[in-house]
């Protein structure tokens, strides 16, 4: 008789143990399973040389960072990243941390201030940035098509509306020398989908006259026919845009003196697309 309730009572007890095993760690109020503590967001920034920086989260109660550069957008990135801020300025640093099921953690902020450009990869493009009228100044606007297509310069963007195939294009002096490299970048953004749209990024060694289509190696694009534009977008064109055939945003002077960069931009409805931060630097 002890042995039967004996052995009754390792039965009760192995069941109760393997329902034990099985049960989520933590249930919520509608029992949906796992939840986790609050994630934290926050993290370090170290100087690592001029204009270089370490930026490395504080805590890793999440499963995924988002990192977002000066206003770049969010991308996803590791639990450390190293960063170079070739310009002179002050940056807002981001992080995102993102935990189970999706729960957001909740967004960090660093500033941190770069008091001298890099002396070989800082921006030869002046009043990149569209923020104030001495910046605005440095840009040209070169007309297309005489109607339908308008370049706007506000709120720290340069803004382009064009509908029925109309374009116009906008350019910027720089100097070079032959045999150089050069890096081409800009953040672009659309709060809508482009239709039937092209946006293309040039440089000529001359500007053709005002009313004539310019042209030539395209550097830097957004293409509804190549696939990109066609739903809302924001950050640099190198991520953004079509360019695995548009030479990387690379180029090559040939001579030494001045070109121009030119961004040209026309469709057949364009609602706002904006472009910042234009960038044209030296490559080491």
């Amino acid at each position: 008789m002890i042995t039967k309730y004996i052995n009754k009572t390792l039965f009760i007890s192995t069941a109760i143990f393997f329902l034990a095993a099985c049960s989520p760690d933590s249930i919520d109020d509608e029992g949906k399973g796992l939840t986790q503590s609050p994630v934290d967001a926050s993290f370090t920034v170290t100087k690592t040389a001029e204009n270089k920086f370490h930026l490395k989260r504080n805590y890793n109660n999440f499963i995924n960072s988002e990192w977002n550069i000066d206003g770049d957008g969010f991308v996803n990135g590791k639990n450390e990243i190293d960063i170079f801020l070739p310009d002179a300025g002050t940056y807002v640093l981001q992080h995102n941390a993102m935990g189970i099921g999706g729960q957001v953690g909740g967004t960090a902020n660093q500033t941190v201030v770069v008091p001298t450009s890099d002396p070989i990869a800082g921006n030869i493009i002046q009043g990149g940035r569209f923020d104030t009228p001495e910046e605005i100044s440095k840009w040209t606007i070169h007309t297309i098509s005489p109607t339908g297509a308008q370049w706007v310069f506000a709120n720290g963007k340069a803004t382009i509306v064009a509908s029925n195939s109309n374009q116009q294009a906008i350019y910027q002096a720089v100097n070079v020398v032959a045999g150089q490299k050069y890096s081409i970048d800009m953040v672009a953004s659309s709060d809508t989908a482009l239709e039937d749209t092209w946006f293309e990024v040039y440089m000529l060694s001359s500007i053709p006259a005002s009313g004539t289509d310019v042209g030539g190696t395209v550097y830097r694009n957004i293409n509804t026919w190549d696939g990109c534009g066609k739903s809302k977008f924001g950050g640099k064109v190198s991520a953004v845009g079509c360019n695995s055939s548009k030479n990387g945003g690379v180029f090559t002077a040939t001579t030494t003196g001045t070109v121009y960069l030119v961004i040209k931009c026309g469709g057949k409805t364009v609602n706002s697309l904006s472009i910042d931060k234009v960038e044209f630097r030296r490559m080491q």
